[in-house]
């Protein structure tokens, strides 16, 4: 895709989706300092000012150039960014898109994962008209996955050495959810 994408805002339970910003620095900072984040997004293993601006430069870049939609998570009571989460479109040729998400620890828990897979699954799937979405989950990451399950996603199978992680492969487990489909 090539074709300039606009991030929306989305309502997503107690919580808000919308583009990222600046001054959500702090959450990506938090996002560093997590050990397995930075393994498995381009989120920078060490903070400094000037790579949490090109972290949140390079999600302006993915709506910019058509590859996804990056959406920042923020809690609607204090304003506070939570995490994020991605409808990335490189497959949607093909007829299905993938999402990725990442809570910081601080705020794991909340429900703040399941209320924005929720949101943008319901929102892809119809207003975008995605037939397919996906996700891929590591296998011990069990609240990753029922927050899948939760969301109407299906465990569709283990994908064997699917994905580099700190350099090694590393097996993982696909979801899928696809829309109404014909009677």
């Amino acid at each position: 895709m090539s074709e300039s994408l606009v991030v929306p805002r989305l309502a997503a339970g107690a919580h808000d989706l919308r583009p990222w910003e600046m001054a959500d620095l702090p959450l990506v900072r938090e996002a560093s300092a997590d050990p397995y984040i930075p393994l498995i997004t381009t989120v920078p293993p060490v903070y400094s000012r000037a790579e949490g601006e090109a972290f949140v430069r390079r999600q302006w870049t993915r709506s910019e150039t058509g590859a996804g939609y990056p959406f920042v998570i923020e809690r609607r009571r204090d304003a506070r960014p939570v995490g994020t989460i991605g409808l990335w479109l490189r497959d949607l040729p093909e007829g299905r898109a993938t999402l990725g998400y990442w809570i910081a620890a601080p705020h794991r828990g909340e429900g703040a994962a399941g209320a924005a897979l929720s949101a943008v699954s319901e929102w892809a799937l119809g207003t975008l008209a995605v037939p397919r979405l996906q996700l891929l989950v590591e296998p011990w990451n069990t609240a990753s996955a029922r927050t899948a399950e939760r969301a109407g996603f299906e465990r569709e199978g283990v994908l064997r050495a699917w994905q580099e992680v700190g350099g090694e492969r590393r097996d993982m487990v696909m979801y899928g959810r696809v829309g109404s489909r014909p009677a």
